[in-house]
């Protein structure tokens, strides 16, 4: 027997004008019908996303349906044709029925994408959703976000070829090379960053698309390193972390660190020079930067340099400056590169 309080809630979604008690609601049915009454919630949803009054929420909902519906879930299958047929629900409909469907939506959803007359978005999407389920690398060296395709980065003579010997799955994207030193690690920086990996692990179980991977510490290129050595004379400790752990789209969210710290790759520390140290449309040094300071990571613009005049015992400190008040007050951050990845692996 249903609970009298899930009627009640029902109801309640069903009568409700305003976006924000509306919101609230759906919390409030989730967290704590999803798992007992699973399939109840699922028929509320499914149905409010059909005719339920507040429009714009009817798209918000099938995230949450898709992650309450099962893998195969045949019985779903026509709410999520039909929403493949609504321009408003189509983005996140797309999903839904590859996970109930299957291959058998590759038909569908290949007309989509082929289909001129429908926003370029959704046919990215379309492509993006295929690509990651076929294990295909439709979407390779593009933006993580299909949001950001042009028209010219849709694959459709690819795909085509690709339905026409028969829709066989790829092999997917490896994962980047990484060290031994994060499995066995000895020297204290070792164990430093195995710690990073390790709370960057949990980061990349939640989600983690390997056409553009995020939150992981490689190994550099050996063309980077060389150019960075070319370039500066690092301490040893962090040029030894960027040969064996450069960050590879390292993102920290924590409140210590205003929006979040970026900590940068070998990859990428030239060109994140620009703005503090370098002009890149003058192509010109920026006067009032100290030479000696190298951005190594930022929160929100907010710069973190490591200073490599004070060089010793093959580490340097790391000072900090709040950015847009019109001059750079520096301060120090930390004693050492070393002192600072603890903090960031700490936190």
């Amino acid at each position: 027997m249903i609970d009298k309080n899930l009627h009640k809630l029902q109801q309640q979604i069903i009568d409700e004008t305003d976006g924000n008690k509306f919101a609230k609601l759906i919390q409030k049915l989730l967290k704590k019908y999803a798992t007992a009454e699973r399939e109840y919630v699922l028929n509320l949803l499914t149905t409010y996303v059909q005719s339920g009054q507040i429009v714009h929420w009817r798209n918000f909902l099938l995230t949450d349906i898709i992650k309450l519906v099962g893998d195969s879930e045949t019985n779903y299958i026509p709410f999520f044709e039909w929403c493949i047929t609504q321009p408003a629900l189509t983005y996140w409909g797309i999903d839904g029925l590859l996970k109930t469907k299957g291959k058998q939506a590759y038909p569908a959803l290949i007309e989509l994408i082929k289909n001129e007359q429908i926003e370029l978005s959704i046919r990215a999407k379309a492509i993006k959703s295929i690509a990651v389920y076929s294990k295909q690398a439709f979407d390779r060296e593009l933006p993580k976000d299909p949001g950001y395709w042009k028209l010219d980065n849709l694959r459709i003579a690819e795909i085509e070829t690709w339905q026409n010997n028969g829709c066989p799955d790829g092999d997917g994207y490896a994962e980047p090379k990484t060290h031994l030193s994060l499995l066995y690690p000895t020297t204290e920086l070792d164990k430093t960053a195995a710690k990073l990996n390790n709370k960057l692990e949990k980061l990349r179980a939640k989600h983690q698309d390997l056409s553009n991977p995020t939150n992981w510490l490689i190994i550099a290129n050996e063309t980077d390193i060389s150019t960075i050595e070319n370039k500066w004379q690092l301490p040893q400790n962090y040029l030894l972390f960027l040969k064996n752990f450069s960050p590879l789209n390292v993102y920290i969210d924590n409140k210590k660190y205003f929006q979040g710290l970026h900590l940068y790759g070998a990859g990428e520390l030239l060109s994140r020079q620009d703005g503090y140290a370098f002009n890149p449309v003058t192509n010109q040094p920026i006067a009032d930067w100290p030479t000696n300071y190298i951005v190594i990571a930022d929160a929100g613009a907010d710069p973190y340099c490591i200073d490599i005049n004070q060089i010793t015992d093959h580490d340097a400190p790391i000072y900090t400056s709040m950015h847009g008040t019109g001059q750079w007050e520096f301060e120090l951050y930390a004693d050492s590169f070393l002192s600072f990845l603890k903090e960031i692996a700490g936190k």
